[in-house]
């Protein structure tokens, strides 16, 4: 099996009400690798939200009391740390100026994916999609509407309990079973796999950064010759583990 991960050059900058589907097949098509049926379109979190209007001017939020305090207490933007807070349910941990939190899809990072990095203008940040997965699905939706029969994976970067440096992983899904799992099968000297699965929706998105970075502006990937059956049930909810098994909460 060969597996081809084809970064999708030449996309304009992404505004509010974008048709970011019809843009995709556009780009793909221009750099001559149009999109294909069974391909995994993998699309950075960061254009979806511009698409969606969650972006921020940070000019219009008015910081908290706290979100002051903390700010002058570690020369971080009061603005920022203010959007921080209002997306998350709870700070999981606090180490000086890290803050690390559960936001209210469930995922647990780092200022709540708050951004200001290629977020489209000085002084603005960009925050995660509301629904992550409905964002998946309404791209699916249109990529068919276009006549291209393909999953997506929106993807993030997050980083890692034990390990330094960040992965791109997936925060919303739509047509592809996150989750591989061997729980129930053995090994080739009848060894039973009691624990063992595999998370490919994150190690697609994983591949795909290999082909968008942070600064070549290349912000969707395809994977293509990845075999993958179509499930429309697919969601985050396969990824998430709950609170009580999760020994970092």
């Amino acid at each position: 099996m060969a597996v081809s991960v084809i970064a999708v050059e030449g996309l304009p900058e992404i505004t509010e009400g974008d048709d970011l589907a019809a843009m995709i097949v556009e780009s793909a098509a221009a750099g001559g690798e149009p999109l294909a049926g069974g391909d995994i379109v993998i699309v950075t979190s960061k254009i979806v939200s511009k698409s969606e209007g969650r972006t921020v001017d940070l000019d219009t939020v008015e910081p908290s009391p706290f979100a002051r305090d903390f700010a002058e207490r570690w020369e971080k933007e009061p603005g920022i740390v203010e959007l921080v807070l209002r997306e998350s349910k709870r700070v999981v941990r606090q180490v000086g100026p890290v803050l690390i939190t559960e936001t209210r899809h469930g995922f647990v990072c780092a200022n709540s994916g708050v951004d200001q990095s290629s977020s489209g203008a000085k002084g603005r940040a960009v925050l995660l999609p509301v629904d992550p997965d409905a964002s998946a699905r309404g791209l699916r939706a249109r990529f068919r509407e276009l006549g291209h029969e393909v999953a997506v994976i929106i993807s993030d970067t997050f980083g890692r309990p034990w390990r330094e440096a960040q992965v791109d992983v997936a925060i919303g899904i739509a047509g592809i079973n996150p989750v591989i799992s061997y729980i129930g099968e053995h090994d080739p000297h009848g060894h039973e796999f009691l624990v063992q699965a595999v998370c490919r929706a994150d190690e697609l998105a994983s591949a795909g950064e290999l082909v968008k970075g942070n600064l070549s502006r290349v912000p969707v990937a395809l994977i293509r010759g990845y075999p993958w059956e179509p499930d429309d049930t697919a969601s985050m909810t396969d990824i998430i583990r709950e609170a009580e098994r999760d020994l970092f909460r």
